[in-house]
């Protein structure tokens, strides 16, 4: 039996209520919060109020809807044995600096919606959810039950899908709506690791010293900002006129302070997605390279020395682990770098290996180097590749619809970002962001463009329909 629906004018009835309800969840501050966690609330009150906010949603529109440990949940329609999910998380990495509006009022301006979680991925899920809505309210019969599921923690640990599927059955297929169209077959391995200096007791004498050094929030962003405090007893105005001249060179802002003989000095960079740090500037390796010029005491040298390397080497150059297969390179973001006198220093490290890749042999080489140079390995959390084969049916019914809604080839594409898709047996990241399009995730002013998500909600309910009748 052929569907002849219109899904672009299905949607196009109900804008008014979608752009309502993607300003509704947009304007939560769902940060991840720990320090004001609860029972209730484990992740922090506002990533557990944008969940509540599209679990009253699901409620409200006629779904069957879950809370599952106020750590994720889903909304769920149709019947049957099989279960589709579509999986899209409401938590959002923290807005950062510089932002030229409010990153929490979801402001409309030249056809974008301005916030924090517009493209990552608030945006897309609301897509996902009104595309479950339009197959629902139209009453079209459907063989599987289809669920979207909500995660809360995709931005740090993934403790909302853990917890999620060891309470609830996997889907048998599923996509995510959280990445790039048309069709992500392949997703690198994410590795975060920390190196860390020990302390040790060095010598200070005559030298400037190192009293802290602070850059960076999260393993998976480029640090916009970083701020470092100098002991120093002479030559301040000429080192002042050096770093003014360094941001002139660099093409950067910061700023540089004294208070006795104390110095803090800060560097502002441009943030951007740890899958790809060479499209950002980071504001901890720019100010690292810029005290390195200093006479400093030899543990503070250590330290900065270590972030040196890192400089500009964004593919695994620094531990000789450069590898490239047909899912893409390696890749290493520097997102975390701590230090001070009386704990020693930590640098975090968001590592992104191809599908192919040998990674324990690769762990091993880390290992070795780092231990010549007295630092220590510490993984801190790991997910290994996903791949489905370009002959699977999920992938050739999802290539028909998005062909068929945008008239244009549906090219497979392989990425170094970290979808949901991981967390599925049988599934691919499908969408939001259409090909030439910026991709403002993780950076300040994050938007997308209101065109592009009513059109994703058409391609999203013609594939629920197409996979689960």
């Amino acid at each position: 039996m052929v569907n002849h629906t219109n899904w672009m004018q299905e949607v196009l009835k109900r804008k008014e209520d979608f752009m309502k309800d993607l300003k509704g969840v947009l304007q939560i501050k769902s940060v991840l919060d720990e320090e004001n966690k609860t029972e209730q609330a484990p992740l922090g009150p506002g990533v557990k109020k944008a969940l509540d906010y599209m679990l009253d949603l699901g409620g409200k529109d006629g779904f069957t809807v879950k809370n599952v440990d106020h750590l994720a949940g889903h909304v769920e329609m149709g019947q049957g044995d099989e279960l589709l999910g579509i999986l899209g998380h409401v938590d959002v990495v923290p807005e950062g600096d510089g932002w030229d509006m409010n990153p929490y009022a979801a402001e409309v301006k030249n056809g974008n919606v301005y916030a924090r979680g517009a493209s990552d991925d608030k945006g897309p899920t609301i897509a996902a959810y009104y595309a479950m809505k339009i197959v629902k309210e139209l009453g079209l019969p459907l063989n599987k039950r289809v669920r979207l599921i909500i995660g809360t923690d995709e931005e740090s640990d993934w403790r909302c899908v853990e917890r999620y599927f060891e309470k609830e059955e996997m889907p048998s297929m599923g996509f995510v709506p959280d990445a790039d169209f048309p069709i992500i077959y392949a997703e690198k391995g994410i590795m975060d690791f920390d190196i860390i200096q020990p302390i040790e007791s060095y010598s200070t004498e005559g030298a400037a010293e190192l009293l802290s050094f602070q850059s960076g929030r999260r393993y998976n962003m480029v640090p916009d900002l970083a701020e470092a405090r100098v002991k120093l007893e002479t030559g301040y105005a000429r080192l002042e006129r050096e770093f003014e001249n360094y941001l002139t060179e660099a093409k950067l802002e910061g700023d540089f302070k004294r208070d006795g003989s104390e110095l803090t000095i800060r560097v502002i960079g441009k943030s951007a997605h740890g899958a790809e740090p060479r499209l950002g500037k980071n504001a901890g390796n720019y100010l690292a390279r810029f005290l390195q010029r200093m006479r400093l005491d030899e543990a503070g040298k250590k330290f900065l020395g270590t972030i040196g390397y890192f400089f500009n080497q964004y593919r695994g150059e620094v531990f000789n682990l450069y590898y490239e297969d047909e899912s893409g390179d390696m890749s290493m973001n520097v997102g975390i770098m701590e230090y001070d006198q009386k704990n020693g220093g930590r640098i975090g490290i968001n590592m992104r290996y191809p599908v192919t890749y040998a990674i324990q042999e690769g762990i091993e080489t880390i290992q070795k180097s780092l231990e010549n140079n007295g630092l220590t390995f510490e993984c801190i959390s790991h997910s290994k590749p996903t791949y489905v084969p370009k002959e699977d049916p999920l992938i050739q019914s999802l290539q028909k619809v998005y062909e068929e809604q945008t008239g244009e080839s549906a090219e497979l594409l392989a990425i170094g970002g970290g979808t949901y898709a991981r967390a599925l047996d049988h599934g691919v990241a499908f969408g939001a962001l259409f090909p030439g399009r910026e991709d403002v995730m993780h950076q300040k002013n994050e938007y997308a463009v209101v065109d592009d998500l009513l059109k994703a909600t058409a391609i999203y309910a013609q594939a629920i329909y197409e996979l689960a009748k």
